[in-house]
């Protein structure tokens, strides 16, 4: 374990930030534990890390041991309304990359206006567990490919689908509804429920945009969660991507708060 002592705003002994695991630090104040640091990588392959402290003090102190043993680059994310934790972040030399609204909608579609929202004529809505899966990951591929080409777009789409380093970035098909044509898929809507509802993306190829698949990807997924007694679903949305907030935004979707991902 690695050690750094540093004086103390808490009591008259010192801090102790100590490196109690691979990723994880802790904070002692004698023997109690008055703060603690932690890194882990998510899906995409990036490194975020998080601290939890009581004092400001206590998070600087941990910043500056755990951070400069880390690879960079390194994020974190943030609720903007908590200006001290954003405050502090900024002092550990963190900036902001992105900023994500996040939106809460009604599932009924008496509410969302999306009871007629049909696929357009030879597509189809082949629901959530359902999908042909190498179908499944070649559209995938391709709307990434598409948007990746795009010029500024990417950085646009939720944080959490960022590419992957190993190029798999449909984690569960089981999660994944889509809008099928005869020999291809063209357009995915993806929904998860741990605590709450959110639909983690949704995304049509460039080519189909425009003919209302977004809309009927929708309408299934929400009428979905109604039809099994869910009254609301989340979702995060990019502030420069426009086409999203207009399509949430369109079925009576309202922002309800906004987080910060930070990069240093």
């Amino acid at each position: 374990m690695d050690a750094k002592p540093f004086l103390s705003g808490l009591s008259d002994d010192a801090v102790t930030i100590t490196r109690v695991a691979d990723r994880h630090w802790q904070a002692l104040d004698d023997d109690l534990v008055v703060g603690s640091g932690y890194a882990e990588y998510r899906a995409d392959g990036r490194l975020f890390v998080g601290i939890d402290a009581w004092h400001p003090d206590t998070f600087d102190r941990i910043a500056r041991a755990m951070l400069p043993e880390l690879p960079a680059p390194l994020y974190t994310v943030v609720d903007e309304a908590d200006a001290g934790m954003t405050d502090a972040w900024r002092r550990a030399g963190f900036t902001v990359g992105r900023r994500e609204w996040e939106y809460v909608m009604a599932t009924d579609p008496r509410d969302t206006g999306l009871d007629g929202a049909l696929p357009p004529a030879g597509v189809t809505v082949v629901p959530a567990g359902e999908a042909d899966e190498g179908l499944l990951r070649a559209v995938d591929r391709t709307i990434r490919d598409e948007v990746e080409a795009a010029a500024g777009w990417w950085q646009s789409m939720p944080a959490e689908v960022i590419i992957r380093p190993a190029g798999d970035t449909v984690v569960d098909p089981a999660k994944y509804a889509v809008a099928a044509a005869p020999d291809r898929y063209l357009g995915l809507i993806r929904v998860v429920t741990v605590n709450r509802s959110r639909v983690g993306l949704v995304a049509v190829r460039a080519g189909e945009q425009r003919r209302g698949i977004a809309r009927a990807l929708l309408a299934h997924a929400l009428g979905t969660l109604h039809r099994s007694g869910t009254t609301a679903a989340w979702t995060e949305v990019h502030e420069s991507n426009r086409a999203a907030t207009a399509l949430f935004e369109g079925i009576g979707a309202r922002p309800v708060s906004s987080n910060l991902e930070l990069v240093r």
